[in-house]
């Protein structure tokens, strides 16, 4: 399409094959955001490590056509005049994102005032991106709060248009406000409302479309990278009918779709006593798994009588050990989850959260392995082919031109990029940069001020090291 207020680079377009794939030509337009506030000394540095990358790797072979579009700040700036408060996100920006496929952002600030809350949500939402992957690793040498950092090695698979990022709330006292409460109250019968004068409302929408697109994602990562599990982090012993639906569907999935590549925890536990005893009966495989079998009631028994049997049914394929080499799907309650992932760290692999949850762990994981700094992030429909990778920190105003802070998120969701693209070259080059330069000492502020004998680099600088480091 044409454009008034972007600029179309030479290039051609990554498309979308019939076979699901992505078709990426060697001189893709990619759109790029460069942020606001440290955005802006973040993007100079980090487009010079992809492009030094790419050039190092592919030789003339391979370029990337960077073009810019805008969102945040900077268009609100040149814009707003003409397009008031749209100007925070043009239109011709989300269409540039939908026309070229995948993209890069720095961070964005959210717009003070009414209208859009976040932008960063509202590219999701727009483009329907509905899989926000995150993963987090740690380098070797980057400070971090816990003992054993090195055995954080995960990928959180956070849903991205659904539960609280809807938005669906309402403040109390407003009119709105006052005909939810009443319907909640008057026709729905709810009475566990504490103090319903003084309440707001929201609501929290989890659907089994969307359950089902998330994990199946999660399950076809961690079986192209040969990941050893899948854990589904859910609060279903509380939300039942929400969040207890989002585990339920994500096992009926698995044992449908991706019946041969998986088994389940606790079909593991069954297979595995049935290897060890082919006599026992089922009531004692119910009891070996429920150990408050003998408590529950005719019904519960029932169902978990019917669960070892249709367990039992998957030994020829399962059995004998088969399961070992198999992809593993379980789940873990979202509270002991945070503390596992401390204590138990090596037990997590992929992980598939909803939107609240896997904000809280994906942050709380990156913690451990040096910070936010560092940690990338992509937004993805793997069904269309959209992605934007994005730094997953804030726009630190007060760090802003001062060519002080650390690229390293925006650089490896460069990388993340890069094996989006299948470009993996280029991405294992920057990895092995990083390593090699923070191996060296040579570091940016924030892991400078505690690691002994360090270096100080500049944002720029710590670009130049890496670059130097190919």
């Amino acid at each position: 399409m044409a454009y008034t207020y972007l600029t179309v680079p030479e290039g051609d377009k990554i498309t979308m094959g019939l076979d699901g794939k992505l078709n990426v030509p060697d001189n893709p337009i990619i759109p790029f955001i460069e942020g606001d506030g440290t955005g802006v000394d973040i993007w100079k540095a980090s487009v010079r490590v992809f492009d030094a990358a790419v050039e190092k790797v592919y030789g003339d072979t391979r370029k990337i056509s960077w073009m810019e579009v805008y969102a945040g700040e900077k268009p609100f700036n040149m814009f707003r005049e003409k397009m008031g408060a749209n100007a925070w996100l043009p239109d011709e920006t989300v269409q540039a994102f939908k026309e070229f496929l995948v993209g890069i952002k720095g961070p964005l600030t959210t717009p003070i005032g009414g209208g859009i809350r976040s932008l960063n949500v509202a590219l999701r939402q727009m483009l329907d991106l509905y899989t926000c992957l995150r993963p987090i690793r740690y380098f070797q040498g980057v400070p971090s709060p816990v003992k054993k950092p090195q055995d954080v090695d995960m990928v959180i698979f956070r849903e991205n248009c659904e539960d609280i990022y809807v938005g669906i709330e309402w403040m109390t006292g407003t009119p709105e406000c006052d005909k939810f409460k009443k319907f909640l109250l008057e026709e729905m019968g709810v009475t566990k409302v504490r103090f319903p004068e003084s309440s707001s409302f929201g609501v929290k929408p989890i659907s089994r479309e969307g359950s089902e697109r998330l994990i199946r994602a999660a399950i076809e990562y961690a079986l192209k990278h040969r990941r050893k599990s899948v854990t589904i982090v859910h609060k279903g012993n509380i939300m039942k009918f929400t969040e207890g639906a989002f585990k339920d569907w994500g096992y009926t999935l698995v044992t449908t779709e991706f019946r041969a590549q998986v088994v389940t925890e606790r079909e593991s536990w069954i297979i595995d006593n049935q290897d060890r005893n082919t006599d026992l009966p089922i009531a004692q495989h119910a009891k070996m798994i429920d150990p408050g079998y003998d408590m529950m009631s005719p019904r519960q028994q029932e169902g978990i009588r019917s669960e070892v049997a249709a367990a039992l049914e998957l030994m020829p394929t399962h059995g004998n050990g088969q399961w070992k080499k198999l992809l593993m799907v379980k789940d873990t309650i979202f509270d002991i989850t945070l503390q596992q992932v401390l204590t138990r760290a090596k037990e997590f692999d992929v992980v598939a959260a909803m939107n609240l949850e896997g904000d809280f762990l994906s942050d709380a994981l990156a913690a451990q392995v040096g910070g936010i700094g560092i940690a990338p992030g992509a937004n993805i429909n793997y069904v269309t082919g959209h992605a934007i990778f994005e730094a997953t920190h804030g726009t630190a105003p007060k760090y802003a031109n001062l060519d002080k802070v650390n690229p390293g998120s925006v650089i490896l969701s460069g990388v993340m990029m890069f094996e989006h693209l299948g470009w993996q070259e280029a991405a294992d080059t920057i990895i092995k940069s990083i390593n090699k330069t923070i191996g060296q000492k040579r570091v940016t502020y924030d892991f400078e001020r505690m690691m002994q004998g360090a270096t100080l680099l500049s944002c720029s600088g710590f670009a130049d090291a890496l670059i130097e480091n190919m």
